[in-house]
């Protein structure tokens, strides 16, 4: 008994799609375009998932997601009023963090909200809650955790490695070669006191 040939039940178009391996239409995709304003709100709300950012990484987000400037200022506004996006806080936080756990100075901390969007104005007010001896003993911390890994360096090379260190994280030299001395000459003691012992 053969097969009946009229009694097609299926979509021709789908079998040769399938046939010359050609994809079929996606219907989400040639559904009503989505609204530009939901978008560039979601896209905002992902941002900020997990961690502040200042309102120009916001802004330079939407701009390579292609959402209009006057959208995006406006979105941005609301997310402001709503505290949100507020720089202020951003910075304030951006600088307790990465002061306590990169042990960066003044000047780094500077740069770094710089190149986050921050005017001058706003991080200098968040980097003036610095505390000057949290941040010497940063730069301490810094010094002896570098120390350790320093056995059998002679005072000169030590003393070149540590500055050069302390001057990456943005320590003044001034303050850098004050503390590496110190350090340096603690270390010094304690070799002392443990070769007069033996």
């Amino acid at each position: 008994m053969g097969v009946d040939r009229t009694q097609w039940h299926g979509d021709v178009g789908e079998g040769v799609r399938a046939w010359t391996g050609e994809r079929p239409p996606d219907p989400v995709a040639e559904g009503p375009e989505a609204d530009p304003e939901s978008v560039a709100r979601t896209i905002l709300l992902d941002a900020l998932t997990g961690q502040a950012r200042s309102r120009r990484e916001l802004r330079d987000r939407l701009a390579k997601k292609d959402v209009p400037d006057e959208l995006a200022e406006r979105l941005l506004d609301r997310f402001s009023e709503l505290g949100l996006v507020d720089d202020e806080a951003f910075a304030r936080s951006w600088v307790e963090s990465r002061q306590r756990s990169r042990g960066l100075a003044r000047r780094a901390l500077a740069q770094e909200l710089r190149r986050k969007g921050v005017d001058d104005e706003t991080a200098r007010t968040a980097l003036d809650d610095l505390d000057p001896a949290r941040e010497e003993q940063a730069a301490r911390d810094l010094v002896r955790k570098k120390l350790r890994s320093m056995r059998g360096v002679d005072h000169v090379t030590a003393t070149r490695r540590l500055a050069g260190l302390l001057a990456r994280k943005g320590y003044p030299a001034g303050v850098a070669f004050a503390v590496v001395r110190d350090e340096l000459g603690e270390v010094a003691a304690g070799d002392a006191e443990v070769y007069d012992g033996e």
